[in-house]
């Protein structure tokens, strides 16, 4: 049982309380990259309750106070000139490191903007998203994982809006039994019709769809395990005798999880708060066989997640598109095809922030239990002063690698060979692994 205090605690994101202070000291999404491109590369960012605003101006990213330090002016409608971004109320600029550079409305020789500074944070491109570090100290290395090292054409990003608190979003990928539920379909559909779309092709080494596999087989084993990234879990639906289906799912923490999309494809994907009450995903699809296809799979999403706020048409504002005939019909939910909207209800039902003091937990959710013992573990350390899980010097992010995601059906008795010998085979049969393992040897 959750107490209000330990909700509390890992929930409020702020600037100086305890699990918005960790939550600071690793990389974060900021943007997609494609949301700095045109002619104007200013975006308003809001992340743990800061307000800031991301530029991009001669090649470099800046992220800075979003209030102009004299008398608090929005830069997020300033100008990019001169190698910053300049105020349009009395042209003060700034540089991509939070410097005032020109104070152009005082008098000539003045040596005011020497002292002043607007807060600022680094920024870095992986994979089409920007990530910025807001802690500090000197940043943690990016481990190396499949998401971060395949070639750009191997990776498509995207984001999307969640009016609720960001544990509560993250919680829904480490709760893999819900998918036979919250994901049930009533008929399968083409598998070869699947391209880009969740639980609607086949898994590795079997012919039937999973969208009947999990209608059919409803009452998972999970198994769970501590790593040095985080959490693996196992999700095992015994099929027969003879064959079993199997999903390995990963939690990178402090905040994303990996998961296998389908056969050749996974999903990293990371919760990361706007504030207490709200937050954004950001995904990362990596393939391991042809390239992908990016802009099937922007279209994709758009459809449901527009920009430029990439806020949902769906919300509890229109009951999340519910139509109790489809409910009767099509869907578990009622709430269309999209399993990204079914999460968003799941999640966004419970409430502006969870009160956990009124769950009841089952064994199906032991992976959500260890996920909190290691949040409030990874807190803990940190207000001690000592290092937080995942912070990460370069040598040893260097070390960690994958990790593997898979969806397969394989013989009852080997599944844990099996899954392990299908990550190898996909791995060795992808094009860029087999580069990016020549160059690593």
């Amino acid at each position: 049982m959750i107490s209000a205090e330990q909700n509390e605690q890992m929930t409020r994101v702020g600037r100086g309380t305890p699990c918005g202070k960790l939550l600071r000291r690793y990389w974060q999404p900021v943007a997609l990259t494609d949301e700095l491109q045109g002619t104007r590369p200013v975006k308003a960012v809001r992340i743990m309750g800061e307000d800031l605003v991301l530029f991009r101006e001669g090649g470099r990213y800046g992220l800075i106070e979003r209030q102009c330090a004299h008398r608090g002016a929005d830069l997020a409608y300033g100008r990019l000139e001169d190698g910053g971004l300049r105020c349009s109320f009395h042209g003060w600029l700034y540089a991509a490191d939070g410097r005032c550079v020109q104070t152009p409305a005082e008098p000539e020789g003045s040596r005011l903007c020497e002292n002043i500074r607007l807060r600022a944070y680094p920024v870095v491109e992986k994979s089409g998203i920007l990530f910025a570090y807001l802690g500090e100290g000197e940043a943690p290395a990016f481990p190396h994982f499949d998401a971060f090292i395949a070639p750009a054409e191997y990776t498509f990003a995207f984001k999307g809006y969640w009016d609720c608190n960001w544990l509560q979003a993250l919680e829904v990928g480490i709760d893999p039994s819900h998918a036979s539920w919250l994901h049930k379909f009533f008929e399968d559909e083409d598998p070869t019709a699947s391209y880009g779309r969740q639980f609607r092709g086949t898994p590795s080494d079997a012919a039937i769809p999973i969208s009947k596999v999990l209608r059919e087989f409803d009452r998972p084993e999970i198994r769970i395990e501590r790593t040095d990234y985080g959490m693996r879990l196992q999700t095992l639906r015994r099929l027969s005798d003879a064959h079993t289906h199997i999903r390995v799912t990963n939690v990178l923490f402090p905040q994303a999880f990996v998961i296998p999309m389908n056969a050749e494809m996974t999903i990293s994907q990371w919760h990361v708060p706007v504030d207490d009450t709200g937050c954004y995903w950001y995904s990362i699809f990596t393939s391991y066989g042809a390239p992908v296809d990016k802009a099937t799979m922007r279209n994709q999403r758009l459809k449901t997640y527009p920009a430029p706020d990439y806020r949902p048409i769906y919300h509890r504002g229109n009951h999340w598109g519910f139509d109790d005939e489809q409910q009767r019909k099509q869907t578990f939910t009622g709430m269309g095809f999209d399993i990204n909207i079914h999460d968003q209800w799941a999640c966004e039902s419970q409430g502006p922030i969870a009160d956990r003091t009124r769950e009841n937990l089952g064994s199906t959710d032991k992976g959500i239990v260890l996920y909190r013992r290691l949040l409030v573990d990874a807190i803990r350390k940190n207000e001690a002063g000592e290092r937080p899980l995942m912070v990460l010097p370069e040598d040893k992010a260097r070390e960690l690698r994958g990790p593997p995601a898979i969806d397969g059906i394989g013989p009852t008795g080997g599944m844990d060979e099996y899954w392990r010998r299908a990550d190898e085979n996909r791995r060795r049969q992808a094009k860029w692994w087999t580069q990016e393992a020549e160059r690593a040897a």
